[in-house]
């Protein structure tokens, strides 16, 4: 039995919480998996996973061997890098996940210039404003807007971004401009996002709950209307930009606006970053102007 091939296969199945899902990342067989895993079980003279027909689960002696055994691989892998000319070098295949409007208008040009950086890297930018695991779907990193829930993940600020409350022109020449956030009550909303609208004044989080007239699940077309003159809407910086350039809308309640959420580039916890992804991030900090603040 190979012992680092045995603790890879254990690491795998313990990620993916399966002997069929492992073995297709590994592109072994499930028997070999499960050969392996017995063999590794056998020698240590204890049962480190408890199968049934429906999942996988560590037992207590497995939970304390996966960590031991996650830190053995890494430092493997980190002497085999650093004995490799080639690991210094980006090369082979980044996957990077974004969310949609985000990933298209931002994330998609620097993955642009990381191609055009890096020859020897294929890259695939996924688009999906539901959360991936990263793990689970072999992403290597994963750019993310607001507060991270607490994880086994790594992540490293890249920006931030403002949650921002605008209107046309004309709208407020015709209704005038609300000065606090109750004054909502008294306008056309058009709903984007959370329902609740959250402002913060003297320190305190103040909540309000817009009577919507148009209600989109779409930034585009909630933006479209609010520049048509059809009332105030709520989004993110980034979505509003052009329209403020433009001046086809206007922010209004700044003062009231909570702080702006960070913009994170995360990745699976290791203490050996691949060139590749160290790579983007860098490019990112280098190129990118992600402080929508």
């Amino acid at each position: 039995m190979d012992r680092l091939e045995a603790m890879h296969v254990f690491v795998t199945v313990a990620d993916l919480r399966g002997f069929a899902p492992a073995a297709r990342k590994l592109h072994l067989s499930p028997s070999a998996v499960t050969r392996l895993i017995a063999a590794l079980e056998d020698h240590l003279g204890a049962r480190l996973l408890q199968r049934t027909t429906r999942q996988v689960t560590l037992t207590d002696v497995g939970t304390r061997y996966l960590e031991r055994a996650r830190r053995i691989l890494a430092d493997v892998e980190e002497a085999d890098g650093s004995a490799r000319e080639e690991r210094n070098r980006p090369s082979g295949r980044l996957v990077v996940s974004a969310p949609v409007g985000f990933g298209r208008l931002h994330v998609g040009p620097v993955m642009t210039a990381y191609l055009n950086r890096y020859p020897e890297v294929a890259c695939e930018l996924r688009l999906s404003d539901h959360l991936v695991n990263l793990v689970e779907d072999a992403v290597d990193a994963a750019v993310r807007i607001g507060h991270l829930a607490d994880s086994s993940l790594v992540a490293r600020q890249v920006g931030e971004m403002r949650r921002i409350v605008v209107a046309s022109p004309g709208y407020l020449k015709r209704h005038g401009e609300p000065k606090s956030p109750e004054d909502l009550r008294a306008h056309q909303t058009i709903q984007f996002g959370p329902t609740n609208w959250r402002f913060v004044h003297d320190g305190r989080d103040v909540e309000v709950t817009p009577a919507p007239r148009f209600n989109s699940n779409s930034a585009d077309a909630a933006l479209q209307y609010a520049e048509a003159g059809g009332g105030i809407t709520r989004v993110l910086a980034y979505q509003a930009a052009d329209g403020l350039k433009r001046g086809r809308l206007k922010i209004v309640l700044a003062k009231y606006e909570p702080p702006a959420m960070p913009i994170h580039i995360v990745y699976p916890t290791s203490r050996l970053l691949s060139a590749k992804v160290r790579a983007f991030i860098d490019l990112v900090v280098e190129t990118a102007e992600w402080r929508f603040g």
